[in-house]
């Protein structure tokens, strides 16, 4: 297994709900490194850029809307394949799916139309992961522990 560095999101609707320690509390169980966290409001550049693939759909105000809600808090987590583990912590998308113990499953909003409350937002791929830790961390923003 490869040592790798995810980016994770905590979206509005868990700063909001006080869910960010619970959550962090769990990647910290099992032996992820915080390389990096900072709370920051999102533009309407950064969302365009990061939600690139239903940028033009028409529900993308509300998207974006959502995510402007209030501050986000982004994290740098670095561990043995990471990138999946993360996944597989936080369960599908869709809050409704996913499974009591997961992440989504324990504090995603359930009986909604909504699959963006769903606490966080984490890079799918490797690929996507470097690209989304330079959108929203800078030069020296990301440390080595």
């Amino acid at each position: 297994m490869a040592i790798q560095t995810t980016l994770i999101l905590f979206k509005p609707d868990a700063v909001q709900k006080n869910l960010v320690g619970q959550a962090l509390l769990r990647y910290e169980k099992e032996g992820f490194k915080i390389r990096g966290i900072k709370m920051m409001s999102l533009s309407d550049e950064v969302l365009a850029e990061h939600y690139s693939h239903i940028a033009e759909m028409p529900f993308f105000p509300s998207v974006r809307g959502f995510m402007q809600e209030c501050p986000i808090i982004a994290l740098a987590l670095s561990g043995e394949d990471v990138i999946s583990r993360v996944r597989d912590l936080l369960g599908p998308t869709d809050s409704n799916e996913a499974a009591t113990g997961t992440i989504r499953g324990d504090f995603g909003e359930k009986n909604t139309d909504s699959k963006m409350r769903n606490v966080c937002h984490a890079s799918d791929s490797p690929e996507a992961a470097e690209a989304e830790l330079k959108r929203f961390f800078g030069d020296g923003e990301i440390f080595d522990r």
